[in-house]
Parts: C-alpha cells; sequence; structure tokens
C-alpha cells in the first residue's frame, strides 16, 4: 500500500513535467516529508476546458453520493484490480484521473525494537508519479465542498515485496495524456522496474505524522 509519501518538487519543477497550462498564480510549495491521509496534496488533473492545472485535495477520496465528507473506512488507496468496479472508485476511474507527484514513498519493517520506516525512492532522485483518481463532493446542506484523491495501488515488484505485497502504480511521462484521458483503461496500473528504484531505513520521526521535517529522510 501507500500510507506515507514524500514531495520536495518545486513549483517551477511540476509545471515544467507536467506541462501545466493554467494561468493561476504560483503557489508556495512548502516541502513535505510525511505526507499523510487527511492531509491536502498537490495533485495534477486536467480542466474543463482542456489543458492541465495543478489543484490541492485531501488524500482518502470521499464518493460524490456520500452522505457525508468522510467515509467509513479507508480510501487512502484503490487497488489496480478492482478500482474499475468498485462502487467508491469506479466513476472517478471512468471520469476524474489525475497524477500524483512524489519523491519517494514509506514502507515499514517490523523489528524487535519498533517500526522501522524505509523510504523508497528513484535511484537517479527523480520524480515519481503516481496513479490516482479524484473526486468532489458537495456542497450539500452547509457544508462546502471538498476535493479529495486516492492513490491506485498494484503488486509490488521484487525490491518493494520485500517490505510490502503492495506499492504505488507510477507512471512515465509518455504514459501522463493516456491516464488523464483514460485511453488506457488500467492497462498502464503495473509495477515499476526495481532497477530503477533504491530503498533505505530512514528515521522513525516517520512514524508520527506530527513529524514533517528533513530530518524525516535522514538515514537510520
Amino acid at each position: 500500500m501507500c500510507g506515507r509519501y514524500t514531495h520536495r518538487l518545486s513549483w517551477r519543477e511540476i509545471h515544467d513535467l507536467y506541462r501545466l497550462t493554467d494561468t493561476v498564480a504560483a503557489p508556495n510549495l512548502e516541502p513535505r516529508y510525511n505526507m499523510a491521509p487527511q492531509q491536502r496534496a498537490p495533485v495534477v488533473r486536467t480542466m474543463a476546458a482542456g489543458g492541465r492545472e495543478l489543484a490541492f485535495a485531501r488524500w482518502g477520496l470521499v464518493p460524490a453520493w456520500s452522505k457525508e465528507p468522510r467515509t467509513t473506512y479507508s480510501t487512502i488507496n484503490a487497488r489496480a484490480e478492482t478500482v474499475a468496479t468498485k462502487p467508491a472508485f469506479r466513476d472517478a476511474f471512468r471520469h476524474r484521473r489525475c497524477l500524483v507527484p512524489a519523491s519517494g514513498w514509506y514502507e515499514w519493517e517490523d523489528r524487535p525494537d519498533g517500526k522501522q520506516p524505509w523510504l523508497y525512492a528513484r535511484a537517479d532522485g527523480g520524480v515519481l508519479t503516481f496513479a490516482g483518481l479524484w473526486e468532489r463532493w458537495g456542497p450539500r446542506d452547509d457544508k462546502p465542498a471538498l476535493d479529495s484523491f486516492t492513490i491506485i495501488v498494484c503488486g509490488a515488484n521484487p525490491l518493494a515485496a520485500d517490505k510490502h505485497d503492495r506499492m504505488p502504480a507510477i507512471l512515465r511521462p509518455a504514459d501522463f495524456d493516456a491516464w488523464l484521458d483514460g485511453s488506457s483503461g488500467d492497462a498502464l496500473l503495473r509495477p515499476w522496474p526495481d532497477d530503477d528504484l533504491v530503498a533505505r531505513p530512514v528515521s522513525r520521526r516517520v512514524n508520527s505524522v506530527r513529524n514533517d521535517d528533513a530530518e524525516c529522510i535522514d538515514g537510520a
């Protein structure tokens, strides 16, 4: 699964990599070293008039048909095998896909002295783009509209399988258009080659969502 990740990209890096076309003033993107569920994170999505924009959405997808702007079950991840048919995700899978920029993600190892986080990242230090879905809930009654998102997970590659049997579905730049316009179906939701990734133990500060600073990615 993917229950925590890092995002250390600048506005210019995001703008250039994802070919953003919106004219909104550049947001002040602070580095995030311990992005957690229910927090707002940047996602890239297609605008109604065409082109791409950077938006901020809460991590943990809330279906549009939900009575409240929350769910009683976890929707931070959607399984690649069932995302097209599961009620919480199937409409977003057809119509509201997004790209989730990331610098890496965490998995945990159980040790006798506690849980040890590991950071998975590109071997060349490059950007990871997770396949995602977004949804808009409301506005309803006296509650404002809420944009939320989920990260799609697939079977883990050999490197990631050492800690968990799932990993984020990662997209290459050449696949961005096909993912966003829906023409790819679920064909792009496959494990990333393990020789393109590295994994290393990092600070146990990651274990608490209250910690979100550069010390989180220090070596253990």
